[in-house]
């Protein structure tokens, strides 16, 4: 981190469409694994749950059940696909950062929301993939409810399949950015990069967007509802 510029181990790879190609890992939208890199998320998720126990899992399947939303219903993840470890938790955790912060550690696959005294509230998390990892200070400068996805040229030009949602892609439950999103800012320039839903619990503890850091949709809903504009995020090193 360079006086809180960021800096993208891979900037040219890693802005050509960050936030949507990422975004694409957590749909149904046209085979939500044929963008994927390889096969090593479907098969480093496989049996995630196993170690959990019975009161992890109850709590999930209350944190994690259905939502009422006011345009689209959210279904219930399916917690049997969730390693316990990412869970939404009150936890311990100590920086120097003000109480609201959101601090992303791609390395150990949380974002963390400061809430003061020590304590912060930790989501599970899908992150940038090898190639694509990136460090530094942002901030939230634009937030978005059921936001419409477009690819970008870049995107379009390596995954063809998403070319006929070159006009942008309505609302709903297959758009890739999910419920809800959070645009990260640099001195008043997008930087392609966003917290986004994700409907996808085995994406969970994985590498692999372009960029952007995924939450399970309630995860996503319960930290953008507690996120103003200019809400400082930093992103560790991973």
């Amino acid at each position: 981190m360079r006086n809180g510029q960021i800096i993208n181990m891979n900037r040219g790879n890693a802005n050509a469409g960050a936030r949507d190609e990422a975004a694409l890992h957590g749909s149904g939208l046209l085979n939500r694994r044929s963008f994927l890199v390889g096969s090593a998320v479907g098969l480093g998720t496989l049996g995630l749950a196993g170690c959990a126990t019975i009161d992890d899992m109850s709590e999930a399947k209350k944190i994690y059940g259905p939502v009422a939303d006011k345009r689209f219903d959210i279904p219930a993840v399916d917690v049997s696909k969730l390693d316990a470890k990412y869970v939404r938790r009150t936890v311990r955790y100590h920086s120097k950062e003000a109480p609201g912060t959101i601090i992303v550690d791609p390395g150990n696959y949380y974002v963390y929301r400061m809430e003061g005294d020590g304590n912060a509230t930790r989501y599970g998390a899908n992150v940038g993939r090898d190639g694509f990892r990136w460090s530094g200070e942002a901030y939230v400068g634009r937030k978005a409810e059921w936001p419409i996805w477009t690819p970008p040229r870049e995107m379009i030009a390596r995954q063809p399949e998403a070319r006929k949602y070159a006009g942008g892609m309505a609302p709903g439950l297959d758009n890739p950015l999910g419920a809800r999103t959070l645009y990260l800012y640099q001195n008043g320039r997008y930087t392609l990069y966003t917290i986004y839903s994700t409907s996808d619990p085995e994406t969970i503890g994985s590498g692999i967007t372009s960029g952007c850091t995924g939450l399970l949709t309630q995860d996503m809903m319960d930290l953008y509802s507690r996120t103003p504009i200019k809400t400082k995020v930093v992103v560790l090193p991973a």
